[in-house]
């Protein structure tokens, strides 16, 4: 019937719909630091059984096959590309890249996530109290805390690979803190927050927390941050063909119309 196809046609055009805002989405965040790009899954409707499998035909002869009608399609959910981004060397003392699945915590204010949040991104600042936090001045705090002492020079910092973070002090290597990395039983179930930040849920499991260099967590790199690992030519090239798929639903909403139209004249 013309009407299965008019919403079959219908179910199209919003999954078409957003997966476009999930493209415009990835590529406004391509030079994101740390931003990890999405992809929508589908899924098929509900069937409609016009004749089952194995059913006598008007011939008297039992079918090897049935015909169902679909009902369209949906969207199932939004998937990370945990990928890690290429890196970029920034010759920022406190700009620190992940090389591996880890992911920095901070302390939110907003009451996100209970007061504490995830991250790739890696551009730390030091705050008026010398604590480094996220991103701007006022951002949220690494966990554990790190304060660098008052007056220091940011060039003397060193931060190694297993996340030592340590400050030459009169001639004298002085340590101010271990940077903690934190993997999650599934880390497509963390919930995206906005602010480069992430939040777990019960999809995601609890955490758990490890040193850079323990196995799972990955590396850091000092001076360097991670990129964005939006593709922005597989994006554009997705944009299209979702265009082409949005008008080929269309075509299929005016067909079913016409047809409509036929049949309401016959009727007249």
């Amino acid at each position: 019937m013309a009407i299965t196809a008019l919403q079959s046609a219908a179910t199209g055009m919003r999954v078409m719909d957003t997966q476009l805002d999930v493209i415009a989405h990835n590529l406004a965040n391509s030079h994101t630091k740390g931003f990890k790009a999405s992809r929508v899954n589908f899924e098929d409707l509900f069937y409609e059984e016009r004749q089952q499998p194995g059913a006598i035909n008007s011939l008297g002869q039992r079918t090897s096959t049935g015909l169902f009608v679909g009902l369209g399609a949906r969207v199932s959910n939004t998937q990370m590309d945990l990928r890690t981004g290429s890196l970029e060397e920034t010759g920022n003392p406190l700009d620190i890249a992940i090389q591996g699945d880890g992911f920095f915590k901070v302390r939110t204010f907003e009451g996100i996530g209970n007061g504490e949040a995830y991250t790739r991104a890696g551009n730390f600042f030091t705050n008026n109290n010398g604590e480094l936090v996220l991103g701007t001045l006022d951002g949220p705090l690494l966990e554990p805390s790190i304060t660098v002492p008052e007056g220091t020079d940011l060039h003397s910092i060193t931060i190694t690979s297993d996340g030592v973070i340590t400050v030459e002090v009169a001639g004298i290597q002085q340590e101010l803190g271990q940077i903690e990395l934190y993997k999650f039983p599934n880390a497509q179930g963390l919930r995206l927050v906005g602010g480069n930040l992430l939040v777990r849920t019960e999809a995601s499991g609890t955490p758990t927390s490890g040193r850079p260099a323990d196995p799972g967590y990955g590396i850091l790199a000092q001076r360097y941050l991670e990129s964005s690992n939006v593709d922005p030519v597989r994006e554009l090239i997705s944009m299209i063909r979702t265009q082409r798929n949005f008008e080929l639903n269309s075509q299929t909403i005016r067909a079913a119309d016409e047809n409509l139209q036929v049949v309401s004249r016959l009727r007249r």
